[in-house]
């Protein structure tokens, strides 16, 4: 019985399960590559050993959730496996052509799983990542479930009133790089995107594109139920900006072409010639490292606008949140509430 009540966690093996029996249980110490000591490198060595052995008493755990970063340009190689029973029960998350896999093996299945965005592009990516959904009637190994109070309450809402959508409270953002997001067309060139927005109050920042930690170059903006469509000139003070009441369709457009720049609601529009600079700099953006698209206030800045988002469609495909390149962790990414009333997040 000790042996099933034990589990053995070895992180970043690059040989297959088959391999791993018979491991030397005192790996070389891992190497650092910053300075900060909770960073681990997890390619050291030849990849023969793990970088780290942990062991686990099941019966004294608690609580079964994990999280980390990761960073990486490698596409492929293992990051954590773990077994009860190396023959018998085990399993593993790893890369594959960049995207994460899970192989599971016990008595009970046996399967392999693979899914989400790549992440082998050198920047932090957060996994095991939280679900927006809600439970009731739960037991947990045989026992009912008990209430904790927590320290920082959920920011969701699990009440029947929710809907679904994707819930922004004030300062809230979503950053998507360019580079993940359909490309524009190219003969002659074009960029378009749909947004289906259920607004709930306040001024600021709905939708930006421009270089993140710089000004943005293309802005949409709520002001006092008036929507904004603003453009800046880089490395200038000057603003182009027209604006229109907002409409009671949820339904936004904006059209960006060789010439000019249309905003659509409803039955109204708005549109702008783009100055030959701006144009240079907007065609641009698709070939900078940190060209962005940004949803809700841009980061550093103050935005009292909340919003539920019904929709986000980029040159005719929807963009989900969970795939984004970053995002603020208030945000519900895959439910609304009907209004602010159902919402702890004003606190």
């Amino acid at each position: 019985m000790e042996g099933l009540c034990s589990l053995t966690l070895l992180l970043l093996l690059l040989w297959p399960p088959e391999t791993w029996e018979g491991l030397a249980p005192k790996p070389s110490l891992p190497t650092k590559i910053s300075r900060d000591p909770d960073i681990l490198y997890l390619g050291n060595g030849t990849g023969h050993e793990p970088v780290i052995i942990m062991n686990f008493n099941l019966t004294k755990v608690a609580r079964v959730m994990s999280s980390f970063d990761l960073r990486t340009w490698d596409p492929e190689g293992v990051i954590f496996y773990g077994d009860t029973n190396p023959k018998d029960d085990w399993f593993m998350l790893g890369l594959r052509s960049g995207r994460l896999e899970i192989q599971l093996h016990n008595f009970w299945a046996q399967l392999t799983v693979g899914a989400g965005p790549r992440l082998d592009d050198g920047c932090w990516h957060q996994l095991i990542p939280a679900l927006d959904g809600c439970l009731q009637h739960h037991i947990w190994v045989s026992q009912p479930g008990s209430t904790v109070p927590f320290s920082h309450p959920p920011q969701g809402a699990c009440s029947p009133e929710a809907q679904p959508g994707t819930f922004l409270p004030p300062g809230a953002h979503t950053v998507f790089s360019l580079k993940d997001v359909p490309q524009p067309d190219v003969d002659p060139w074009a960029f378009s995107l749909e947004l289906r927005l259920q607004f709930f109050g306040g001024s600021g920042c709905l939708l930006a594109l421009g270089i993140l930690g710089n000004q943005s170059l293309l802005s949409l903006e709520l002001q006092d139920q008036i929507l904004v469509l603003s453009a800046r000139l880089p490395e200038e003070l000057e603003v182009l900006s027209k604006s229109m009441p907002v409409s009671p369709g949820p339904l936004i457009q904006l059209e960006l072409g060789l010439t000019t720049v249309v905003l659509n609601q409803g039955l109204q529009k708005v549109t702008f010639i783009l100055p030959p600079a701006l144009l240079v700099s907007l065609l641009d953006l698709w070939n900078q490292p940190k060209g962005s698209l940004i949803l809700g206030v841009v980061p550093g800045e103050v935005s009292s606008a909340s919003f539920c988002l019904n929709g986000l469609r980029v040159q005719g495909r929807e963009l989900d949140v969970d795939q984004a390149l970053s995002r603020s962790k208030n945000i519900w990414t895959h439910s609304c509430p009907r209004s602010l009333n159902n919402t702890n997040t004003l606190h």
